[in-house]
């Protein structure tokens, strides 16, 4: 049961996000005896908020209008900026969707009715990334666990599940023995980065470790979360998918942090995933001349290099994490392909294409049905 200050603060910001409620839906909201929420009630009426009995077969509370709450002192900017994290904040993987809403209801409740209505006016919805399964959610209490283990520079230890690898062409995936692989390490030792999501999640596989790490940074990415940390046994960074940790007891001591290379998080973990060695650029890199107007080309390349050669050719320098994928990404636009190089790159064009020719000379079949008749 929550100390008694903890859970007056409970009650008071669940009769805030909305107009009635039952004595038996608070005493199941926070889980303890219906005699319990008529005392806190009382404590509430005792420090003057206007907490009024509603008549009914269970009977009822309501938080009556003219409560008197410490004023919020925002701005026009704060006020549009609280509002759209608060109904985005279920698209960032963290389990708090109904916690967003009742804090955006707590805070409007306590606004000056000028900046309350300039708020209502903002509507947001916020629409999850199409995909055939949802990211996993994160446990809150997790994040303040490996959050406060973060700020108190203690090393963590945990186990870490991990999913098996697909195979090198990429029919199956192949199982490998416990602890061989992070979700991003150095190179050479990673996993590749994750392709896109498959009809079936992989299995994960059980936990593996302990580990044992120095946690620097906590870090949102595409709707999951990630723990960049520097691994005590593999003398090296790396970056752990957060919904695969399981936390173990008590922390370690204390350490002094190091610097993330490069000096700059994000850019560390952006170039993991490029499967780079964290200097921020992508492990293979090629150029091309496209018979499109240069113009076209860089309004759909968002980190290459376009240098226009004529009304209708560009030549395109770009960078990918695999070759096959670099050859894909530059056959997505609908022109003729002239290769500058490397060889690699010519290479994955001739693997793409025997790839592609088979596809086409194939018989056309109908697509499995999904339920016979």
């Amino acid at each position: 049961m929550p100390k008694t200050s903890a859970r007056l603060l409970s009650l008071l910001s669940l009769l805030q996000s909305r107009r009635d409620w039952s004595g038996h839906a608070l005493a199941e909201r926070l889980e303890v005896s219906a005699r319990t929420v008529r005392r806190d009630v009382d404590r509430l009426r005792e420090l003057g908020y206007p907490i009024h009995a509603v008549k009914g077969p269970d009977g009822g509370y309501r938080l009556g209008a003219g409560t008197e709450l410490p004023p919020l002192l925002f701005d026009d900017e704060q006020a549009v900026a609280v509002t759209v994290a608060l109904r985005t904040a279920a698209l960032t993987g963290a389990g708090i969707g109904e916690a967003a809403e009742r804090a955006l209801s707590t805070v409007r409740q306590v606004m000056p009715v000028r900046l309350r209505h300039r708020v209502d006016t903002l509507r947001v919805t916020a629409v999850e990334r199409p995909g055939p399964r949802p990211d996993p959610q994160v446990d809150p209490r997790l994040l303040l666990t490996l959050g406060a283990a973060v700020r108190a520079r203690e090393v963590l230890r945990f186990d870490h599940a991990s999913v098996p690898r697909p195979a090198a062409d990429g029919t199956s995936p192949r199982q490998e023995a416990p602890g061989a692989r992070d979700v991003l390490g150095t190179p050479g030792t990673r996993e590749a980065p994750e392709p896109a999501k498959a009809p079936e999640e992989p299995p994960v596989l059980p936990a593996t470790g302990p580990r044992r790490v120095e946690p620097h940074h906590l870090v949102t990415l595409g709707g999951r979360w990630y723990l960049v940390a520097w691994d005590l046994d593999r003398d090296d960074w790396r970056v752990f998918r957060v919904d695969r940790i399981t936390p173990r007891t008590p922390n370690g001591p204390r350490f002094t942090p190091r610097e993330v290379p490069g000096g700059d998080v994000a850019a560390f973990v952006t170039s993991r995933f490029r499967g780079s060695d964290g200097t921020g650029g992508w492990p293979c890199r090629g150029e091309v001349v496209l018979d499109l107007p240069a113009a076209v080309v860089a309004g759909h390349t968002r980190d290459g290099v376009v240098e226009e050669l004529g009304p209708h050719r560009c030549r395109l320098a770009l960078g990918a994490w695999s070759w096959p994928a670099l050859a894909a990404a530059i056959g997505a636009f609908d022109a003729d392909i002239h290769v500058i190089g490397p060889p690699e790159l010519r290479a994955a064009f001739g693997q793409l294409a025997r790839r592609y020719a088979g596809a086409a000379a194939e018989e056309p079949t109908s697509p499995p049905r999904a339920f016979d008749a």
